[in-house]
């Protein structure tokens, strides 16, 4: 390849390589070539010639490849190897690493605990609502509007064994019937997975951990809301879970028995309950139409009380009213008869915080909520350091080799089985599947776990939680014995047979494509993450449970055209993805839509200008409150200091120099006869973008 130029003189760099022509060919050749100019003259031309191993095609560095943004980081050692340690430095690094153990242990504790208050501050702020949710006994016959409410009120109370605790007061109340509260158990099973998408909000600040973190949460709410749109239909037409779980519990005779043991909350109970108790027979009480728990506080003042029932005597209307004829007696003025009379006498108030406070639950289910979410975001920003340095080189090998290997042929299939029963195993030990799946999620974000793996272990969780039921139910009394127990078989069953759907065939596996499709949208608009959690668990559900309330008309005029819109939707896009032939030309693809409706982008830029707007004209305490929220939540990047860039942009390529600018040495001055913006120019790496190369 050969190059006409006229060559300017090198700039005199000390320290320059003395014999730049190695490089370059033809400098030394003065008028080997003369071209004229437009005057006539000639003006000496020198040949240059770039020798192969200096050519422009070795200056760039190319990508080897595609990369897969679901790939798995590589954690590489950073610091001294083991076998460079001499036996100071590996006593020294035994230490360390056992004082990493010991603060990951602290802040997983932490953790835990914050999501215990977390669950109590939303009790405390949503419910009594929650409660008039259930109390409504008419609107919960229609099955669509009892799956809303057992998603709205498990997502406000964040506890899906507080809202199948009242579905089994109201059942063994008669209040509802099984078939009634089937749905509700189905929208329970929706609500619960919101922890552990909160959780994956907190990791936003670097795009490529919120993307794995965010599949891996949602993958869950797929899981849930998929099995739903299948089985709920199914069970409106067969009732097959009310069919079912009868018969299972007519053949076996359960009896009463203990209560599962408190693994995790023997060792959570000692800090929660110093922060906070929560009466939660209140919000049952009013799911059942209870007048005189309208005006109880949910904060529990006295922990123990002593109960006594005595006989007395007491005046009754009438004879009729008597507890039986032979402890009845009248004078023909009055009538008495002889009662249990009910005592409850208070000995000990309880030890938490706000024993003594006097305050609303409003007020303090909010400070609880803010103070939980900032021990919950540093928790979790802590977890995720401290995992950073711990997985390093070998360690991090072994770890992700262990946990993300299948067995060997062909026994490769058992693999994902085994994983659902570890799940299973480890909700039952923690008793709670919100804590085991949020507790999953950092690990997914920092690239411990993969999606695929993540999945089965999610799928044990949901049966995990509900053997938990299940203890619960055969501890329960005599009396309520049978409908706890057959609800809590009806949430079993609902999820054994959403993993019948949704794991066994490869090629079902939608909830996995689903999670990453969501999770690469919102690693690139982060604020379509809220958008999702909040039209999913909140807007949806009250939209479908308001046309409830209008009747069946209404929501059936409403509801008709928008599953046809969807469905006509999903069948287009499966048509240009598959076969785009047999598709008018316009339909081939989806220019023929505006911008707006085929494009985040516009929307993007719309949510940008917003927070540009609030930012630049918000209060100086509310840009305070911005900046610390950032600075705990996403300290790599934050929209209100003005530091976040796309990184989807054009990247930008280096330019390898050559051996003869190796050896340029940064000068304190330049001299006099050297410009300075020629020094800065040579002292600069030389870096150009796609666009302009």
């Amino acid at each position: 390849m050969v190059f006409r130029a006229t060559m300017a003189p090198w700039p005199e760099v000390e320290n320059a390589h003395p014999n730049p022509g190695k490089y370059i060919e033809g400098i030394s050749t003065v008028e080997k070539d003369k071209e004229p100019d437009k005057d006539g003259t000639r003006t000496p031309v020198t040949k240059i010639e770039l020798l192969p191993s200096q050519s422009i095609a070795t200056l760039i560095e190319e990508p080897t490849g595609v990369e897969d943004p679901w790939d798995l980081p590589e954690f590489k050692h950073k610091g001294i190897k083991w076998s460079e340690r001499d036996t100071k430095g590996k006593i020294l690094c035994i230490f360390q690493g056992l004082g990493k153990f010991a603060l990951l242990l602290g802040f997983l504790y932490l953790f835990v605990c914050s999501l215990d208050v977390l669950s109590s501050a939303f009790q405390l702020v949503g419910g009594k609502m929650a409660g008039k949710f259930f109390s409504n006994n008419s609107i919960m016959s229609n099955p669509l509007a009892g799956l809303m409410i057992g998603v709205l009120v498990t997502a406000m109370v964040q506890s899906s064994s507080t809202s199948t605790s009242i579905i089994v007061s109201m059942v063994a109340s008669s209040l509802l019937t099984v078939r009634t509260a089937i749905p509700i158990v189905m929208g329970a099973n929706i609500g619960t997975s919101i922890t552990n998408t909160f959780v994956a909000l907190m990791q936003v600040g670097d795009r490529s951990v919120f993307r794995r973190a965010f599949a891996g949460a949602t993958v869950h709410d797929f899981f849930n809301w998929l099995s739903v749109l299948v089985l709920l239909p199914v069970e409106v037409s067969t009732h097959y879970l009310e069919v079912l779980t009868n018969l299972v519990v007519e053949s076996f005779h359960f009896k009463s028995g203990e209560d599962a043991p408190p693994l995790l909350k023997v060792i959570t109970d000692p800090l929660t309950k110093q922060i906070i108790q929560l009466d939660k027979k209140v919000i049952s009480q009013i799911a059942m139409n209870d007048a005189t728990a309208q005006n109880k506080s949910l904060i529990k003042i006295w922990c123990k009380t002593l109960t006594n029932v005595t006989q007395m005597n007491v005046t009754v209307p009438s004879v009729e009213n008597c507890t039986s004829l032979s402890l009845c007696w009248t004078d023909g003025l009055h009538t008495w008869t002889i009662k249990n009379v009910t005592h409850r006498e208070n000995i000990a108030k309880c030890q938490h915080i706000f024993v003594n406070s006097n305050l609303q639950d409003l007020f303090v289910g909010t400070i609880l909520l803010v103070i939980s979410l900032l021990v919950l975001c540093g928790c979790l920003i802590m977890i995720v350091k401290v995992l950073g340095s711990v997985l390093e080189g070998p360690v991090a090998a072994v770890i992700k080799k262990t946990i993300n290997t299948d067995f060997p042929f062909p026994f490769s299939w058992l693999t994902g089985y085994l994983a659902i029963l570890v799940g299973a195993g480890m909700t039952f030990i923690v008793q709670s599947s919100s804590v085991f799946t949020s507790t999953l999620t950092p690990l997914i974000g920092v690239g411990v776990i993969t999606i695929e793996r993540a999945y089965p272990l999610t799928l044990g969780a949901n049966i995990g939680t509900t053997t938990t039921a299940i203890m619960a139910a055969l501890a329960s009394p005599g009396s309520t014995l049978r409908s706890s127990l057959q609800i809590a078989l009806c949430h079993f069953f609902f999820n054994i047979t959403g993993i019948f759907l949704w794991y066994p065939i490869p090629f079902a596996r939608l909830p996995i494509r689903m999670a990453k499709g969501l999770g690469t949208i919102s690693a690139k608009y982060r604020w379509f993450a809220i958008f999702y959690l909040v039209v999913f668990f909140f807007m949806i559900p009250l939209s479908v449970f308001g046309l409830s309330l209008a009747g069946w008309p209404v929501l059936v005029g409403v509801g008709v055209p928008v599953v046809l819109v969807i469905l006509l939707v999903v069948v287009l896009k499966l048509l240009q993805s598959r076969c785009p032939r047999v598709l008018p030309k316009v339909l081939q693809t989806w220019n023929f839509l505006p911008v707006c409706m085929r494009s985040l982008k516009p929307w993007d830029l719309g949510v940008s200008l917003a927070t540009g707007y609030c930012v630049t004209h918000c209060c100086c305490c509310c840009r305070v409150c911005c900046r610390l929220c950032c600075t705990l939540c996403c300290p790599r990047c934050c929209r209100c200091s003005k530091c976040c860039k796309n990184l989807e942009e054009e990247q930008d390529i280096r330019i390898k120099a050559p051996e003869a600018f190796s050896n340029i040495v940064m000068v304190e001055e330049a001299p006099d006869e050297v410009p300075k913006s020629q020094m800065d120019t040579l002292n600069t790496n030389t870096v150009s973008s796609c666009t302009a190369l």
